[in-house]
């Protein structure tokens, strides 16, 4: 019955039979009939179908809003149960800093706690959030103003600086306050919300968007425009230091955030974890 009211849960946030069997990494088939095991178990009709769309009836919407938070509590008490008394940390993060400074980051945690087993997802930082939320993660690692999460535990553990990579890495002649086209990160990601205010006090104007920071870097390598990216991703693609624009001492930084659940963040593990990596964060290279 749980993994049925899981999969409701999960259709009604993905709005396509598609979305959910990927998020569940299940087959479609295999959600089909769990929604139909609940809708015969109920007696109601819980979803409607509009062509590949599927939304929930009035019944869903009700059966989903008075279960989400069950499901999360079980969750988390699976996670302090089970995860926590093995001294294993499963935790989410935001898949730019996975692929950039994170790995090196979590190699140096991992010598200081070498009895602490780590499980890692890499995620956009909402994804991250959300699956916080349900209770899927443990501790999260990602990008975003704390002051939107204002349920979760929030501490900023890095300002990681941001970085214009010229088009082509040709010459660039910029000054701060001139007018600079860029392309850079979509509005849903975490870190844009961080850094659309300076970039407008800096009379930086973003003329595309691209769901991946690694992306743009690429885009800009290719001569498709400027790409304004962090400083990690920059370094990650082995872009020479005197090829790039430094903007940190202008106060254009996306700050890097550590995210847990009130309850779990009381956890020992998870408190000497994040003194782990605080410490450890404050010491990259670049801030």
């Amino acid at each position: 019955m749980i993994e049925n009211l899981e999969t409701l849960v999960a259709l009604s946030k993905a709005g396509t039979m598609m979305e959910a069997s990927t998020a569940l990494r299940i087959s479609q088939s295999a959600v089909s009939k769990r929604i139909a095991s609940l809708e015969r178990y109920y007696d109601r009709e819980l979803i409607e179908r509009h062509g590949r769309r599927v939304v929930l009836t009035h019944h869903g919407t009700r059966l989903v809003e008075r279960v989400t938070p069950l499901l999360s509590e079980l969750r988390s008490v699976f996670l302090e149960d089970n995860a926590l008394r093995k001294g294993k940390i499963i935790l989410g993060v935001s898949e730019a800093i996975l692929a950039s400074w994170g790995s090196e980051l979590f190699s140096q945690v991992r010598d200081v706690m070498p009895s602490v087993e780590f499980e890692f997802h890499a995620q956009r930082s909402p994804v991250v959030l959300d699956r916080l939320r349900s209770g899927e993660y443990m501790v999260g690692i990602c990008t975003g103003s704390p002051d939107a999460d204002s349920d979760l535990v929030s501490e900023v553990i890095r300002q990681e600086p941001m970085v214009i990579i010229p088009s082509g890495l040709g010459a660039l002649k910029y000054k701060r306050g001139d007018a600079l086209d860029v392309i850079t990160i979509e509005s849903r990601s975490g870190a844009w919300g961080s850094i659309e205010e300076n970039m407008q006090r800096m009379n930086l104007n973003r003329v595309a968007s691209l769901e991946s920071f690694f992306a743009v870097a690429q885009m800009a390598l290719a001569g498709f425009g400027h790409g304004l990216v962090p400083v990690g991703v920059a370094r990650t693609l082995g872009i020479a230091k005197d090829s790039i624009l430094e903007l940190d001492k202008s106060g254009l930084t996306r700050p890097v955030r550590f995210v847990a659940r009130k309850s779990m963040f009381s956890q020992e593990l998870v408190r000497s974890f994040y003194n782990e990596v605080s410490r450890l964060a404050g010491q990259i290279e670049g801030d």
